[in-house]
């Protein structure tokens, strides 16, 4: 079983503003901050999405381009096999009649009136990601 611990260490309160790309976002913050390792929680609202559905193949996308709220948004930082930060987010976001659409962040998520974004940075341990034949996805080896 592979499975690494690791211990909490500083964590990061951000207001993410209008116009911001969510994605670029937490990287940028997340290079600034030197993030090796750690968990992220994001709450707000987008003024449209872009979301990945992976099909066994490759990351089709969802777009939706109306106002949105961002219900839920879970994810972790690693590093893949050159030392760059990997940002891996899955997002739910809800239409003003509570329709709710969730997937993989991808880039062309744009904040509305905020985001609000924790990071607890993990340290003392060291997760990366590998490209996986079988998959075609880059997976944890930690």
């Amino acid at each position: 079983m592979n499975m690494t611990e690791a211990k909490v260490g500083r964590i990061f309160f951000a207001r993410l503003v209008e116009d911001e790309d969510l994605l670029e976002a937490i990287a940028k913050r997340v290079e600034k901050a030197n993030i090796k390792a750690g968990l992220l929680f994001i709450i707000g609202s987008l003024k449209r999405a872009q979301l990945g559905f992976f099909n066994g193949e490759k990351y089709v996308p969802i777009k939706l381009n109306e106002p949105l709220e961002i219900v839920s948004a879970i994810g972790n930082v690693s590093l893949d096999e050159k030392d760059r930060a990997v940002i891996h987010v899955h997002l739910v976001v809800s239409n003003k009649q509570g329709e709710a659409f969730g997937g993989h962040l991808l880039s062309g998520c744009v904040v509305s009136f905020t985001a609000e974004l924790v990071i607890v940075e993990c340290v003392g341990t060291e997760v990366r990601r590998f490209l996986d034949a079988k998959t075609g996805l880059h997976l944890w080896r930690p």
